[in-house]
């Protein structure tokens, strides 16, 4: 990966050379060979090319770099700069102004400066929406990179500002249990709508025999929520699953099947999950 005018002005390569060859632009003035994956990753490499020395990648950037999941390719990165730094990044890099320690700063296989796990739990959590953080933040646990009792400790920092409030709400809500963010996106809307808590990753049993182990579960309303993601759709993995599932509507547990689709409107995803708890309350 280099800066296209340096190369350019070193003559390492011309300008015709650089805009035909085997090359992909990153972000402004960043290239990059174009048998590279194109991830998120890449474009935090490309950005710890422009940013300021006293610059680091923060965020969600910082926590794909620690090896929770990835944002996409088109999301931005997102980079942390000290007070008085005269630096706004190009399309494609958010740069957010904070206060930060040496202490808060470290080092990654590729010398790119990025947030400590407990600072960049702490900026997700007050930079991005609730069910966003959330997901971050539950994949950062089950990693490993930061521990519950850690996140306690920032819920119960003194309130400095509507981001704090925001931010020890997204922390209340960690769960490691959950295993992608579809579920974690779902126990969000359900608390913010109200709705009693579902347990992650639930074992069903029925009469001491093992069932499944299911996303989302209501053991006392008997209701079951499964994401359905890409790996769902392979034609063994369906079969697997739709026995699965039958086996646990026999032994009379309703199921909620949810698909990507389905989560662009967790209004509705909730809507469907309250009138599958009522019609359970009048049931029982």
């Amino acid at each position: 990966m280099f800066i296209g005018s340096h190369a350019v002005s070193e003559g390492v390569l011309t300008r015709h050379q650089l805009q035909n060859g085997p090359y992909v632009r990153v972000l402004h003035g960043v290239y990059a060979d174009s048998s590279l994956d194109r991830d998120h990753l890449l474009r935090c490499r490309a950005a710890a090319l422009l940013m300021p020395s006293e610059a680091v990648l923060g965020g969600r950037s910082a926590a794909a770099l620690l090896g929770a999941p990835a944002p996409s390719y088109g999301d931005p990165v997102t980079v942390l700069v000290p007070p008085g730094t005269k630096w706004t990044g190009p399309v494609g890099v958010r740069v957010h102004t904070t206060d930060f320690s040496p202490a808060d700063v470290a080092l990654d296989e590729w010398g790119i400066r990025h947030a400590t796990a407990a600072r960049t739990a702490w900026d997700v959590a007050t930079l991005e929406t609730t069910a966003t953080a959330v997901g971050v933040l539950d994949a950062m646990v089950r990693a490993g990179l930061i521990d519950a009792g850690r996140l306690q400790a920032m819920i119960e920092r003194p309130l400095a500002s509507w981001r704090s409030a925001r931010a020890r709400r997204a922390l209340g809500m960690v769960d490691g249990r959950s295993e992608s963010p579809p579920e974690s996106w779902v126990r969000v809307a359900c608390a913010l709508a109200g709705l009693p808590a579902p347990i992650p990753q639930y074992q069903v049993h029925d009469g001491g025999r093992w069932l499944a182990r299911v996303d989302l579960a209501w053991p006392e309303q008997r209701l079951i929520v499964e994401y359905e993601g890409e790996h769902h759709f392979d034609e063994l993995q369906i079969v697997k699953d739709d026995a699965r599932l039958d086996a646990v509507v026999a032994a009379g547990w309703r199921v909620i099947r949810l698909s990507a689709a389905d989560l662009r409107n967790l209004t509705e995803v909730v809507a469907r999950i309250a009138e599958a708890l009522r019609e359970s309350a009048v049931a029982n």
